[in-house]
C-alpha cells in the first residue's frame, strides 16, 4: 500500500480521536520552531480508560496503512501517551495532565491550524 502524505496522516489522527470522543483536539504547527516534528496533535481524553483508548485508536488506523509509531511512551500510567511518527508526534493526554502540562502555552508560537474540516459535527 502507499504510503500516506503527511496530510493524509493528519486527518486519519484527527478522525481516530474523534471517533472515539476525544476532547479539544489541536494541531499545532511547530517545523519553524523545532527539528524535533513539524507538527503536534494534542487530545485530551477524561479516564484513564478513555485515553489509552484513544491513542490504541490512532494507532489501529494508521496500522492499516502501513504506518507505525517509531515509539510510543506512556501506556503504562495513561495520563501522557506519546505516539512519535517522525514528523508528526501525537499527545493524548488525561484532562488534568494536558492542563498541567499546557503544552499550548509551550508551543504557543506555533501555527495554530483549523482541523474543523476533519471533525465530525454533533
Amino acid at each position: 500500500m502507499a504510503k500516506l502524505e503527511q496530510r493524509a496522516i493528519i486527518e486519519t489522527i484527527i478522525k481516530a480521536l474523534d471517533s472515539k470522543r476525544a476532547e479539544d483536539i489541536r494541531l499545532i504547527g511547530i517545523k519553524d520552531l523545532t527539528i524535533v516534528a513539524d507538527y503536534f496533535v494534542i487530545a485530551d481524553g477524561t479516564s484513564n480508560t478513555q485515553t489509552k483508548a484513544l491513542a490504541d485508536e490512532v494507532e489501529f488506523k494508521l496500522k492499516q496503512h502501513g504506518i507505525e509509531p517509531i515509539r510510543t511512551e506512556g501506556y503504562q500510567g495513561a495520563n501522557w501517551i506519546v505516539l512519535d511518527y517522525g514528523d508528526i508526534v501525537v499527545h493524548v493526554f488525561y484532562k488534568e495532565t494536558r492542563d498541567f502540562y499546557n503544552l499550548e502555552r509551550l508551543w504557543q508560537d506555533g501555527e495554530q491550524i483549523d482541523i474543523s474540516e476533519y471533525i465530525v459535527k454533533e
